[in-house]
């Protein structure tokens, strides 16, 4: 399974990295090392994340990552990670 990041999801962590950065540069590199790396799961578990039934048809999930969470939608051969932001956030 190949995973994709939409730009959207990649404008979020821009946003998120953008906040974190002038209080805590460290900080801020470990949260996006750690985003940048949790969907490298998806290729051997697809389905690891919460299925979200009100975007069926689609095959929309959550995944938690830390204080993040992250959408992604499944296809027959990718996954494409669709947003992120921290669980605290208004969403």
């Amino acid at each position: 399974m190949w995973v994709n990041w939409i730009s959207k999801a990649l404008g979020d962590l821009a946003r998120l990295h953008g906040f974190l950065a002038p209080v805590n540069p460290r900080a801020a590199a470990s949260i996006v090392h750690k985003l940048t790396a949790a969907p490298k799961v998806l290729a051997t578990q697809p389905r690891i994340g919460i299925a979200l039934p009100e975007f069926a048809p689609r095959d929309v999930r959550r995944m938690v990552v830390g204080d993040y969470e992250m959408r992604y939608e499944l296809t027959s051969e990718k996954a494409f990670i669709l947003r992120l932001w921290h669980t605290r956030e208004d969403r």
